[in-house]
């Protein structure tokens, strides 16, 4: 299950398969099905396809 529009405006924590084998981890808000913007204002793109899991996070 990948994020979907319904999600857009909440916080959320993303773990995606890292092409090294491993995981990396995005936390912020959604912007749309494939973009996070960070506490420090950046901006993360992602491939949905590369979700090993996620959750909606409460807010600060």
């Amino acid at each position: 299950m990948q994020p979907s529009a319904a999600q857009v405006g909440q916080r959320v924590s993303i773990r995606l398969h890292d092409p090294a084998g491993g995981y990396r981890d995005i936390l912020g808000v959604l912007e749309s099905e494939n973009t996070v913007r960070k506490k420090d204002g950046t901006v993360v793109t992602f491939d949905p396809a590369k979700i090993a899991l996620w959750k909606i996070v409460p807010s600060k």
